[in-house]
């Protein structure tokens, strides 16, 4: 009885608020928000993101060293989120963001959802069944998601 309590009483960690993926036109091809209430709020945080993400990627004078270098880091903080960028060689962007209390989150932690997300988002885009450009709507993409953004302690 005792480890069937102990199993049962493990603390969930919200590690990511919102993840989504914009199309090279600027466009969503895939938002989800753990507040599912707040949802239109973090539609509007990743929107007002791209004119971050579009500056740092097409910053004047760069080393060629720098324009190979995909995570753009912290884009912006607001007083509640910590906003992530992230562009592919295709020019695909991903956002996610993070709740600003969450201090236990690493740069090298993100460096690592923003790769696992890549990897997923290249499992979609090799599927003969999906057309590019079109929403994302993988229950095996949605899933990582998902593990990305409440992990089990």
């Amino acid at each position: 009885m005792i480890g069937l309590m102990s199993r049962d009483l493990r603390v969930r960690v919200i590690m990511a608020v919102c993840i989504a993926v914009i199309a090279k036109e600027n466009y969503p091809l895939y938002i989800r928000s753990v507040p599912t209430q707040g949802e239109l709020k973090f539609h509007y945080t990743v929107h007002t993101s791209l004119d971050v993400v579009e500056e740092k990627i097409s910053g004047v004078g760069k080393a060629l060293a720098d324009q190979r270098e995909l995570y753009l880091g912290l884009l912006y903080p607001t007083e509640d989120y910590k906003v992530y960028g992230y562009v592919t060689n295709s020019k695909v962007k991903f956002v996610i963001v993070v709740d600003s209390s969450n201090t236990s989150l690493r740069d090298n932690e993100i460096r690592s959802m923003f790769r696992k997300l890549h990897n997923s988002f290249t499992d979609v885009m090799c599927n003969p069944f999906y057309n590019p450009g079109d929403q994302i709507q993988s229950k095996a993409f949605d899933s990582i998601v998902a593990a990305m953004m409440v992990q089990a302690c």
